[in-house]
């Protein structure tokens, strides 16, 4: 399915509403927008398998401007605007975007690096910005009525860069008539009980993955989605309220951040119209996900997947609960563990995560590191770690990217950060591996406290004997430093890189 499918049933409905605005799209508009913007795109001469891009902060029109390069035939993508100008021009090079639209927000400190570009974009505004058209001027000649004739379009996301520059993520086209096919979509119904009842909040900015791929698959099922401006704990809440929340995707730092929260603020909202909280993006230290079903009820659902959906797997509230710690079981792909030889590994033992049967995809641009991501089976992995169980469930242990190597010792770093995050005057914390004249890496943690906590040695004891009685001494930290914030994407993405640079330069000085 797809908007225009549906208006002739829900032209009235709301198919967004901005969360604290109120601000809403029906279908009807919706439609409307997205055919008088995939025809202005076909006149600039874009063919099916072309390329645009959007830099623009979470806002009504995110959905209507997707819409409109998919009913076009074209790939779409989303960019950071938390990005430099550079790494904006880096990636509009990259996948040769013909049109980029940009907002007020985030026109000016990018218009020159894209306008630098050996084959620059032409480029659009939603607002009104010096010398540039705004998008709905533009689109407002053209016509309304459907597209005949148009293929499915598919969105190309770019990885965050958490291990070096971002690879875009290319999946292969369909072919296929608009509203043919829609994965995510069937995903939704099969595994939540997605429905043209639902009322998905979306509280993560619209360029990653998920709220991307959720959002537009709620509009395709008839759904609501209603989109935080920006994601505030409390202003969660507010909302589940207000527009009766039945579906919600979340990340561990927001349950962190919810949990955080004082007891009589978390009390004071009705949240009784959820029925589905689903967390994904990243592993979710046991304990607050306990506390999040012990508050919501077992309806806290998770999944685990990535951007280049090589496979997915899920679990309900009453499996984790008998299987602590687990991802789930298959909805697509099938997970195999492999040694570093490509050996298959046994129940219980950690190795690479591969998937066989996902979806196909490949890096644009980059042949080598697309033949990295599969083996000569045709599996496929992105670099977790994890196991499975003896049932076939999944339990993911970190990134292969993120592991110290401390004495010859390999330590993953996340179950450490999993054991600090509990602390009660910690808000934030990585772990990474710095170097050690002895031994190669040494484990170092980098703390955010919380407020009003003052960090100094005799916290510093404090937290490595807090790791010490519960974990092997080889995963504690030898080292441990105080900042006012760490470097995170607003979808709680941890960018450990930044600090591992930043910790080698410096300690290379």
């Amino acid at each position: 399915m797809y908007p225009g499918a549906l208006v002739p049933r829900l032209a009235d409905k709301a198919a967004a509403i901005m969360a604290e605005s109120g601000v809403s799209i029906s279908y009807g508009e919706l439609d409307a927008y997205a055919n008088r913007l995939g025809r202005m795109y076909q006149w600039l001469g874009l063919k099916t398998g072309e390329h645009v891009a959007y830099l623009v902060e979470n806002r009504l029109d995110c959905l209507a401007i997707q819409w409109g390069a998919h009913y076009a035939g074209l790939y779409y993508t989303f960019v950071s605007t938390r990005l430099t100008s550079g790494e904006v021009a880096y990636i509009v090079g990259d996948c040769n975007a013909k049109v980029v639209v940009v907002s007020a927000q985030t026109a000016e400190p990018v218009l020159d690096a894209l306008r630098a570009l050996k084959n620059p974009p032409k480029i659009y505004s939603l607002d009104p910005v010096a010398g540039l058209p705004v998008l709905e001027d533009e689109i407002s000649a053209f016509e309304d009525s459907p597209i005949k004739g148009t293929l499915e379009g598919s969105d190309m996301l770019y990885s965050s860069g958490t291990t070096g520059k971002p690879k875009g993520v290319k999946p292969q086209m369909t072919g296929l008539p608009l509203g043919s096919t829609s994965t995510i979509a069937m995903l939704l119904q099969k595994g939540f009980g997605v429905d043209e009842n639902t009322v998905y909040l979306s509280p993560a900015p619209h360029y990653h993955a998920a709220p991307m791929k959720w959002g537009q698959a709620v509009t395709c099922i008839g759904g609501t989605v209603v989109v935080m401006e920006k994601f505030d704990a409390e202003g969660a809440l507010a909302a589940i309220e207000r527009y009766r929340v039945t579906h919600s995707q979340w990340v561990p730092t927001m349950f962190h951040r919810l949990l955080g929260l004082p007891k009589d603020v978390r009390n004071k909202y009705d949240l009784s119209s959820q029925k589905v909280a689903v967390h994904a993006a990243a592993p979710c230290p046991i304990e607050t996900k306990q506390l999040m079903i012990d508050w919501w009820g077992p309806i806290v659902f998770e999944y685990y997947s990535c951007t280049e959906a090589i496979g997915m797997t899920f679990t309900d509230s009453a499996a984790w609960l008998s299987r602590p710690g687990t991802v789930g079981r298959p909805l697509l792909g099938v997970p195999h563990i492999l040694d570093e030889a490509g050996n298959e590994l046994p129940a219980g033992q950690d190795g690479l995560v591969y998937f066989a049967d996902g979806v196909p995809f490949s890096y644009h641009n980059d042949d080598s590191k697309t033949a990295e991501a599969y083996n000569e089976k045709g599996w496929a992995t992105v670099g977790d770690i994890g196991h499975l169980d003896e049932d076939g469930f999944l339990y993911l242990t970190d990134r292969k990217s993120n592991m110290i190597i401390s004495g010859g010792v390999n330590v993953y770093p996340q179950e450490t950060e999993n054991l600090l995050i509990t602390h009660p005057k910690v808000f934030d914390v990585a772990v990474i591996g710095t170097p050690h004249p002895d031994f190669g890496e040494e484990v170092r943690a980098v703390v955010q406290l919380e407020a009003g906590v003052a960090g100094d040695d005799a916290l510093v004891e404090e937290l490595i004997a807090f790791c010490k009685e519960r974990l092997s001494s080889i995963k504690c930290p030898r080292k441990i430093d105080f900042r006012d914030t760490l470097p995170r994407e607003p979808n709680g993405k941890l960018l450990k890189r930044l600090l591992i640079q930043e910790y080698r330069e410096a300690l290379a000085s």
